[in-house]
């Protein structure tokens, strides 16, 4: 088959599946997981930052914002989870956090499963599922610390290992140079451990490749589109008024979860039409 006819075929496909109705309320559901995992995650992942670390609180998210979001809407995310203080580092404190942040998880591990069975079934049953789901959002979570914690010292990590292989260059000049590339490939490697963690059925990478290009190229699309949209166009805190922030938010996260679903689509539909 032809690449313009195999691509054809994948829309097609994904037009007919997306006419199931379990899929009509699955964005609307997504993003208000979304919100309510969102203040979790960063705080956990400022926690971190700021026990390990020694980061400021206010210095840990901002940075962070500036990686996974762009200016107008990381400055709404900002102004959420500092607004809810810090909390205690506790093992309590992380296990409510990581059980109330795989919600997320679990909503997509059920519209996973259901798309790559054509619609046979969801998961092994709801306790088993958030159980997975919990540990699938801790991998997660420790997956994104790892990253910020390379892009945080990895001008110090590429200095070390310039001196033990003998190399006496600028660590900090080479370090402005892959520091935005190194960011991409960690950003496209957690939406990949995603895709490639959430199904039942055991799939190899080059197979969830091709949407993990889609939600990744997407998701940094609507990102900025909408950020533009909603600084310079869109006035919500006029019809909104102190919801102002949550309602854009959730307007974004259901944006967000339309590009994660058509990459699990993509998957699903280009596994379908390799033989062809």
């Amino acid at each position: 088959m032809r690449k313009r006819d195999r691509v054809f075929k994948m829309i097609t496909l994904g037009l007919k599946q997306m006419q199931d109705p379990y899929y009509q309320g699955f964005a609307a559901q997504l993003s208000f997981y979304f919100i309510l995992a969102l203040v979790p995650i960063i705080l956990l992942i400022s926690q971190v930052l700021t026990s390990i670390f020694k980061q400021n609180l206010e210095d840990a998210i901002g940075w962070i914002m500036d990686y996974i979001g762009t200016s107008g809407i990381g400055s709404y995310i900002e102004k959420l989870v500092i607004g809810n203080g810090g909390g205690a580092m506790s093992l309590v404190f992380i296990i409510i956090a990581v059980w109330a942040a795989s919600r997320v998880q679990f909503s997509m591990m059920r519209i996973t499963n259901y798309t790559f069975s054509d619609g046979q079934y969801t998961g092994k049953g709801f306790l088993r599922d958030r159980i997975r789901a919990f540990a699938t959002m801790g991998l997660t979570i420790l997956t994104i610390v790892f990253a910020i914690i390379v892009l945080l010292y990895g001008d110090v990590i590429l200095s070390t290992v310039l001196k033990i292989i003998g190399k006496e260059s600028d660590a900090t000049d080479i370090w402005m140079v892959l520091r935005w590339p190194i960011a991409i490939v960690l950003y496209f490697l957690m939406i990949s451990f995603n895709y490639y963690v959430l199904p039942m059925r055991r799939m190899k990478f080059r197979e969830i490749i091709p949407g993990s290009i889609f939600a990744s190229v997407g998701l940094l699309i609507v990102s900025y589109l909408y950020s533009k949209y909603a600084f310079s166009i869109a006035n919500y805190s006029l019809l909104y008024g102190s919801l102002a922030t949550i309602v854009a938010l959730l307007f974004w996260f259901y944006f967000l979860a339309w590009v994660l679903f058509l990459g699990i689509l993509v998957n699903k539909v280009w596994a379908d039409t390799k033989t062809y």
